[in-house]
């Protein structure tokens, strides 16, 4: 069932991130450039990698009760980041709608609004893993594990703020 539903979720921020940042229609109007648009398509796999070596990880046998109760408040917090970052996908359905505004481009304020926050919930998210890698630091799977997911937060949050310094 922790699979199961880890893996709906992985799906739920990679569909987030990619409809919030990688709309084609964005791209075609000019607000992200085709090279934003290959970087943030890079998050969805990285994301779907760390979440499956996570999963993968809490099941072993071989891993202690306290490695695998770090790895799974891991996962938790990754599913909470998903779940947060899914709400800016609304925003991209209004812009599947809009198309032609030529150099009024009201897009790009929607887009820098959902980067700003998806940076705000990273940052907030971030600080938590962190309390949680010294809590699990103790336990080096664990912790190495929790360490990868900071990364793959840092490397997420560069990304955007790559898009955002442009918007």
């Amino acid at each position: 069932m922790f699979a199961s539903r880890a893996r709906g979720w992985m799906t739920s921020l990679g569909l987030a991130l990619a409809i919030t940042l990688l709309a084609p229609n964005v791209s075609n109007s000019g607000v992200l450039s085709e090279n934003d648009f290959r970087k943030v398509e890079d998050i969805k796999p990285l994301f779907q990698n760390l979440m499956a070596d996570l999963v993968q990880t809490s099941k072993r046998p071989d891993i202690s009760s306290g490695d695998a109760d770090c790895i799974k408040s891991t996962i938790r917090e990754l599913l909470q980041i998903s779940e947060e970052l899914s709400s800016y996908e609304y925003l991209i359905t209004i812009e599947k709608e809009m198309t032609d505004f030529g150099d009024n481009n009201p897009m790009r304020d929607i887009v820098k609004f959902a980067v700003e926050k998806s940076n705000t919930i990273l940052a907030s998210e971030r600080k938590r893993l962190a309390q949680l890698s010294d809590q699990c630091a103790r336990s080096p799977l664990s912790f190495g594990k929790n360490q990868q997911a900071l990364q793959f937060i840092d490397t997420t949050t560069n990304i955007l703020n790559s898009i955002q310094v442009r918007l």
